[in-house]
């Protein structure tokens, strides 16, 4: 698939953050440079949520990938599993969330959480009363709070890399598990 929208050129972006790419420039800032107010709030809505303590950063990360998986986000898959990698999380894990319902490696709660991102992410959303009750139990009212906003984020960025072209940058190549194939 071919971008739908040409890389602007990045002028006034913060280089800093690069570090959180392993020093690559990604395509979603490049393509959404062309709106930088818009990039920003995408980035700084993304990094305080990144940064919310009621939801262990594990579920968070699988939830994400979950979604990416779901909506078809390559590139989210990718820098997903690398944000785990540097994260320090359970790659072994992360490299199975394409894969979550066959996989044997999950927990029932991480399950839950997968399960919960896909049915946000479904059109209309399908999240059941006795799902949500589960999790309730599980995370608490914040946690619960927390997840459902870090789901929604996690479909507004996979859909927009989806809808503008954006594919795998390969950031998962410095992974030494290969990422599961979505099944």
């Amino acid at each position: 698939m071919a971008l739908r929208v040409p890389k602007a050129e990045m002028t006034g972006f913060d280089e800093e953050k690069l570090a959180l790419f392993g020093g690559r420039l990604p395509e979603p800032l490049e393509v959404g440079w062309h709106n930088p107010p818009v990039m920003e709030a995408a980035l700084a809505f993304g990094m305080a949520a990144d940064s919310w303590t009621a939801v262990d950063p594990s579920l968070k990360s699988f939830a994400h990938m979950a979604v990416a998986a779901y909506v078809g986000c390559s590139w989210c898959l990718d820098i997903g599993y690398f944000a785990a990698l540097n994260q320090q999380l359970d790659v072994a894990k992360a490299s199975q969330v394409p894969r979550w319902r066959e996989a044997d490696v999950f927990t029932p709660l991480e399950r839950d959480v997968m399960e919960y991102a896909e049915a946000m992410s479904q059109t209309p959303v399908a999240v059941t009363d006795e799902l949500s009750a589960r999790l309730l139990d599980a995370l608490g009212e914040a946690g619960m709070i927390e997840l459902t906003a870090y789901v929604a984020f996690g479909n507004f960025s996979t859909r927009n890399n989806v809808a503008l072209g954006i594919e795998s940058q390969g950031f998962s190549a410095d992974c030494e598990i290969p990422l599961a194939t979505v099944s």
